[in-house]
């Protein structure tokens, strides 16, 4: 058999040549790119396989998930369709009776939707359990629903931070009850959850996620478990994260890329848990919460790059994105902005950051690992951002153009599960962003789903990430309709069809255009994901 594979008959998206139709790939190398006729002369002995005008690109890196959790939620209770109090109540009931004396873990519900606009009592929650423990996180993770029965398990979430008698629990309280929820999940339960996750990436085009695992949101065991998964091969990289102060030991042990991910400086908007500098509009009691001051961030910046480790934080409110900046500078008066700047330490989410915070996040070197689907499922002058904020702060958070404009480099994730793992989606919404001036073009949309993931995860080679000579074979295979591509124009952006324009062509992103379904996924020339083509007959 030949060692190299030889795709002909397709659309090929590849600054080497824009109007290839055919690729070579040699031992999870691409040796070659071009057209057709070319293909075939150049590699006679090469397994052929006919791409029947499929749209073929590089896959997507996801650079922000949960993968126990995303699993559990593919294999348990999802509330994410729910659109009342009471059929969130009849979802719950109806899980507890199909898996009577379980564990109930959950997820996705979203008061801001349902005309209730409340989350039900524990009293409520009690009732449709019937006395089973039950853990079901708001869509944002930052709070949760628990049970009576829970409760009991995590003695230590009463009174705690964040404690609520009756309703949701956030901060400290939140994180003793998921603990909680997390150890009474088995090993086999957490390896299916993942397993099944991990597939279900690969069949939406990813060949790479970026885990942010810490102590307060999955485990250690867990993060080790899934990068032991991930070596096996036949799924997806894994990149792995550990959001804990002082743990760069834990981090070398685990295998981990950094101390980053969701190491907290503050919590979410829906659950009024991120840090601002005004009021919430909607509680005027509360301003969110800090749970690191610039003092801790920089201690934290300077031992990350004296060890050599990328370093990171979740941050969305302005408090939040204020303090943040703060500790850079603090850092950078110990190490130098050079130090700082060489390790491209990240921070996810970065929602309501300003002109002169961008400008200097991107001279410290920072990656902004962002969720285009956050705008899409929250933004806009009437849905749950405006709401909490008032629609002048609202309507102002993911500013993707004004951190592209200032140099900071976008990976585009998805914060699964708060966001369905869907990157076709994340970079549609980050083009046609829910306020005017703050998208991006496609093309740079699609880089941060792909090429941007990898170089926020260090790697650099100038390859990576794209369809030339020389790049690993990583790569997924698309049935999608006409490609465009986009011309710049001093007025407007618009769309076109004109093969004169010189760059490859991606599928119409158009708000009402259909999705490309993918049908292959590959990671360095091994297929992660290949559609069957009786699923076709399912639809």
């Amino acid at each position: 058999m030949s060692e190299t594979t030889l795709l002909l008959g397709g659309r090929i998206y590849s600054p080497a040549d824009a109007g290839a139709t055919a690729m070579a790939v040699t031992e999870g190398t691409i040796a070659w790119v071009g057209g057709d006729k070319a293909g075939r002369a150049l590699h006679p002995d090469a397994e052929v396989i006919d791409l029947e005008g499929a749209f073929v690109a590089p896959a997507f890196v996801d650079a922000h998930v949960h993968a126990t959790a995303t699993g559990l939620l593919l294999n348990g209770l999802d509330l994410t369709g729910c659109a009342s109090l009471t059929e969130f109540l009849h979802a719950l009931r109806d899980y507890v009776e199909e898996y009577p004396g379980a564990l109930v873990w959950g997820h996705g519900w979203d008061e801001t939707w349902w005309p209730e606009r409340r989350p039900p009592t524990r009293a409520e929650i009690d009732r449709a359990a019937g006395g089973a423990p039950v853990y079901l996180s708001r869509i944002d993770v930052h709070s949760a629903l628990v049970s009576t029965a829970l409760v009991d398990r995590a003695p230590l979430a009463r009174g705690a931070e964040g404690w609520s008698e009756d309703g949701p629990l956030t901060r400290v309280a939140h994180h003793h009850a998921r603990r909680a929820a997390r150890e009474a999940l088995g090993t086999a339960q957490r390896r299916e959850a993942q397993l099944a996750f991990l597939r279900h990436a690969a069949s939406r085009g990813v060949a790479c996620v970026h885990e942010c695992a810490g102590p307060d949101i999955s485990g250690a065991d867990d993060l080790a478990d899934l990068l032991a998964l991930s070596a096996q091969g036949g799924v997806p990289e894994v990149v792995g994260y550990w959001g804990e102060l002082g743990a760069v030991d834990k981090a070398r042990e685990l295998g981990a890329r950094g101390l980053a991910g969701d190491l907290f400086v503050d919590g979410a908007v829906g659950s009024r848990t991120a840090a601002l500098r005004e009021p919430y509009a909607d509680a005027p009691t509360t301003s969110g919460a800090l749970y690191l001051d610039a003092h801790a961030i920089a201690e934290h910046l300077v031992e990350c790059t004296r060890a050599g480790l990328q370093a990171g934080f979740h941050v969305i409110g302005d408090a939040g994105v204020a303090e943040v900046c703060d500790g850079f500078r603090k850092a950078a008066e110990i190490v130098g902005e050079p130090a700082l700047a060489a390790l491209r330490h990240r921070l996810e989410h970065l929602e309501m950051v300003d002109e002169q915070q961008a400008a200097e996040l991107a001279r410290f070197g920072v990656v902004a690992s962002v969720q285009p689907a956050f705008d899409a499922s929250w933004g806009g002058p009437g849905d749950m951002y405006a709401r909490r904020l008032g629609r002048e702060r609202g309507t102002r958070l993911n500013p993707f153009s004004r951190l592209a404009a200032n140099g900071m480099l976008l990976a585009f994730g998805s914060d699964a599960p708060v966001t369905p793992v869907d990157p076709w989606r994340a970079v549609q919404a980050a083009v046609h962003h829910r306020t005017e001036g703050f998208g991006i073009s496609p093309r740079a949309a699609f880089t941060a789903h792909t090429r941007g993931g990898w170089r926020a995860a260090g790697t650099d080679d100038g390859v990576t990430g794209t369809l030339v000579p020389g790049a690993p074979a990583t790569y997924a295979v698309w049935d999608a309709g006409e490609l465009v591509v986009t011309a710049p124009d001093s007025r407007v952006q618009r769309w076109s069809t004109d093969p004169r324009a010189g760059v490859p062509g991606l599928p119409d992103l158009s708000p009402d255009a259909p999705r490309p379904r993918c049908l292959r996924t590959v990671l360095r020339g091994r297929t992660l994901y290949a559609r069957d083509p009786e699923d076709d007959d399912l639809e």
